[in-house]
């Protein structure tokens, strides 16, 4: 993340884009959606997500959304939808929130039992879990999705080398992360936006579907792997603008 962003979208009326990553990725996962963005001159902040769990990931990422000055667009990935859910609640900086292959929980919700809701995800086959210590040391359980089956899992439509880059640099979550439930859900007084990818085998595209009817997104749905910002990442910086012109005052 930029500490000191380009603003000059700002100057143009443009809201900022704050990104959020989900788990077993990390920032570089919006780089083409970046690039574009950059280019249609939105101001464009790609937060690095703790992945320890939803309260403490929330109340980081709305730490830094608190400092932008303006307007604010926040798009999430996957885990990083429950980390948005809550973080951008009552932000009055915050104009529209945009779920990108995600989850939007609602309140007592966690990403483990909403993705058991519907079949279609291949995660549980795929995770191996790592002890590890926390800042405060106490103990906890790290999961990474296991090389071999990186691509067919999270990003089958993904280049193959470029899969295998992923695979070695992701970032695991806790385990904490994916049982901890919502306590806010700012999709119920912020307008919202969902792209469902129609081959996801991480988030199964029916739950994405539900989860969208549910919180009323406008919703457009893209032929894709869970990995559709990297896969596609020009119809998702147009999705993420089409939200960002919607909210415009």
């Amino acid at each position: 993340m930029s500490a000191t962003p380009d603003t000059s979208g700002q100057k143009a009326g443009l809201p900022t884009i704050v990104l959020v990553h989900g788990a077993f990725a990390d920032s570089s996962s919006w780089n083409g959606v970046i690039a574009q963005l950059k280019r249609q001159g939105y101001p464009v902040m790609a937060l690095a997500n703790p992945l320890r769990g939803v309260q403490e990931d929330a109340t980081y990422i709305r730490s830094i959304v608190d400092t932008v000055d303006g307007p604010v667009v926040m798009a999430a990935h996957s885990y990083g939808g429950a980390v948005m859910t809550e973080a951008a609640d009552g932000a009055a900086n915050v104009k529209a929130l945009v779920y990108v292959a995600s989850i939007s929980p609602d309140v007592g919700e966690s990403v483990l039992a909403l993705t058991m809701k519907y079949p279609g995800s291949q995660l549980g086959t795929a995770i191996r879990m790592v002890p590890c210590r926390l800042a405060d040391g106490s103990p906890a359980m790290e999961q990474y999705i296991e090389e071999e089956k990186f691509h067919a899992v999270f990003a089958a439509d993904v280049a193959p080398d470029v899969a295998a880059l992923m695979a070695v640099t992701q970032r695991p979550p806790t385990e904490n992360a994916q049982t901890g439930s919502v306590t806010k859900v700012a999709w119920k007084s912020i307008p919202s936006w969902t792209l469902v990818s129609t081959q996801d085998l991480g988030i199964p595209p029916d739950l994405q579907r539900f989860m969208a009817q549910r919180a009323g997104s406008t919703t457009i749905e893209i032929d894709a792997s869970h990995a559709v910002a990297v896969s596609q990442p020009g119809p998702v910086a147009d999705f993420i603008d089409t939200a960002a012109r919607a909210t415009a005052a």
